[in-house]
């Protein structure tokens, strides 16, 4: 999965590539020549007291060098280019894959693993790219050039390369093996200490309404813990590792110092040649730590990487056609649900069972019942945020699963039950569903959202800003933003989720009067647990466990269905006892 994240991720960038490899090319070619006309100098110039050739072949390592370090920042240059659009790409990669999910994928892996697998899983892919740009040409040409120059310099020290070598790597490959498993275990505790940090941030208010900040710190500190616990148990393994590489080191540098020094006693090897040898032998245990450094980001990479692919290799439950229809004229608005049926996976029973209605152009349907009854899922299939299991949802005799989507939802103005505004502007959070929307038809809509009166007040008015979720408005002004939000669009189907329960009965009852004309030739379903809300409606459904135990007009329920009957007289009950 690492692999083929990362080709894909490379795969735009060829020419930075080619121009990485050519600059790391020079640079280790530089690196390599060095060395030898270094020994060149002890072995002739400095033996034979020759000051001119000491000069010239100086002269010569200065500009090696000079050639070198030049190649060296280009190569960091390319490499730092190629990470960070590798990881632009990945990340808008992930979001868009996130965007045609439907709600069934996020809720399966939630929204704090969404965030950690966009971010910080993306970092630890982006950073394995830039130490593997800087090393994947520069340490195994490394390796094998000071392989082949230190046989030039001498074959009889080369049983030294053979046993450090692989001593090395079999080291290293014992403890990476290990930290595989304990990054794997360090990315889900990551998701545990975001997922405890973005409830509490969330519930904030409910939190220090119940005086649980005790509770949440103990939580909090449990997460915290945990990570902690799995990054010292990785992170143990990561210090056993340098040391390891450091002694290889050290050890190899000794026995050549001591074998060599033998060898220079006995007339076999010039000086020059050991201190050639001895640097070719360093380049390729420098080489191997360089690759130790990539080595260690492996694990976490992988890990990261897997989880990455399993966001982009999930198929949206919501699929496109593909031979979407596009209705003639656009769509009209007529909804119908034919023996509709929803069952969650993993489900025992459905959410919505055979429920079928028709909701034409002009009427007003509404659905009411109990807590967990299935009336928001029945809006979620008409948008087609999740399809049926059974049965068909038809927007003008055509199943919204054949629909062009563009055109399903740009006919349709969803007001959510839990109202949700972006951080920006009250403009910015208007214009959502209609861009080139006026100033008079933003006002417009705020005055039929009964919404004008306190966007007046509020400080710059159109462009007073508006925080992150709208936490910086009341319940009962974000609902009505919220409801102006889906009037500017002018959509042919306008769903309302519970959109009245935070306002009072008053402003209630303006509401309904100036939208009334407003909506009248479009399909309106709305969910609502007020009776007050819908009297008026062309057609209520009572749902009851997912079933619909009634349909009709609310004088038509009121006499032949006991659930409605009962909501009925406990709300009047309640409103005429707080009277």
């Amino acid at each position: 999965m690492l692999v083929s994240l990362v080709r894909q991720a490379l795969a735009p960038h060829r020419r930075l590539l080619l121009g990485l490899v050519a600059a790391q090319l020079v640079s280790v070619a530089a690196s390599l020549y060095l060395p030898n006309l270094n020994a060149d100098i002890v072995d002739h110039g400095v033996v034979r007291a020759d000051t001119g050739y000491i000069w010239r072949t100086g002269g010569w390592m200065l500009l090696v060098s000079l050639v070198q370090v030049c190649a060296a920042i280009c190569a960091a240059w390319f490499s730092a280019r190629i990470a960070m659009n590798a990881g632009r790409d990945m990340r808008a990669r992930v979001f868009g894959a996130v965007q045609r999910f439907s709600s069934r994928e996020v809720a399966e892996f939630g929204a704090p693993s969404l965030i950690t697998r966009s971010t910080n899983d993306v970092q630890q892919v982006q950073m394995l790219v830039l130490m593997g740009a800087n090393l994947m040409v520069t340490a195994p040409i490394m390796m094998v050039g000071g392989v082949m120059m230190a046989l030039h310099q001498d074959v009889g020290l080369s049983w030294l390369m053979v046993v450090a070598v692989p001593v090395l790597a079999v080291a290293i490959g014992l403890i990476v093996s290990r930290m595989v498993p304990g990054f794997r275990t360090v990315q889900k505790r990551l998701d545990g200490v975001n997922r405890v940090m973005r409830e509490h941030l969330s519930g904030i208010r409910v939190v220090r309404a119940f005086v649980r900040e005790p509770h949440e710190l103990q939580r909090f500190g449990a997460a915290n813990s945990a990570l902690a616990n799995a990054q010292i148990r990785v992170g143990n393994l990561m210090a056993f590792m340098f040391p390891t590489v450091f002694l290889v080191m050290n050890l190899s540098t000794v026995a050549v110092w001591w074998f060599g020094g033998h060898r220079v006693g006995d007339g076999d090897l010039q000086i020059g040649a050991l201190s050639a040898y001895m640097s070719y032998l360093m380049q390729i245990l420098m080489a191997i730590m360089m690759a130790t450094f990539m080595l260690v980001m492996i694990p976490r990479a992988a890990v990261a990487a897997e989880r990455i692919t399993a966001v982009l290799d999930t198929c949206s439950s919501v699929v496109e056609p593909a031979s979407p229809i596009l209705p003639d004229g656009g769509v009209r608005g007529v909804v119908e649900l034919e023996h509709a049926e929803m069952r969650y996976p993993g489900a025992d029973e459905p959410v919505v069972r055979d429920l079928s209605f028709t909701a034409r152009p002009g009427q007003r349907v509404a659905l009411i019942g109990s807590t967990g009854s299935g009336k928001s899922t029945v809006l979620g299939l008409v948008a087609r945020l999740f399809d049926v299991s059974a049965g068909a949802v038809r927007i003008d005799g055509v199943d919204v699963r054949e629909l062009d989507p563009q055109a399903l939802w740009g006919s349709i103005g969803l007001v959510p039950q839990h109202a949700y505004l972006f951080s920006g502007t009250v403009a910015s959070n208007l214009r959502y569903g209609k861009p080139d929307a006026t100033d008079d038809e933003l006002w417009s809509v705020l005055e039929t959202a009964q919404a004008r009166d306190f966007v007046e007040r509020m400080d710059g008015g159109l462009d007073a800003v508006i925080e992150q979720g709208g936490s910086n408005v009341s319940g009962g002004q974000r609902q009505r933003l919220c409801i102006a939000r889906a009037l500017v669009a002018k959509p042919r189907i306008y769903l309302f989720d519970d959109s009245f329960s935070a306002l009072d009965l008053a402003t209630d009852r303006r509401l309904r009067a100036a939208l009334a004309p407003q909506v009248k030739d479009a399909t309106v379903l709305i969910v609502a647990q007020r009776v007050s809300t819908i009297t008026d409606a062309d057609l209520i459904i009572v749902l009851e466990d997912g079933a619909a135990v009634g349909m009709g007009t609310h004088e038509e329920l009121l006499a032949t269905c006991a659930p409605y009957r009962e909501v009925v007289d406990s709300q009047l009950g309640r409103q005429e006892g707080a009277a």
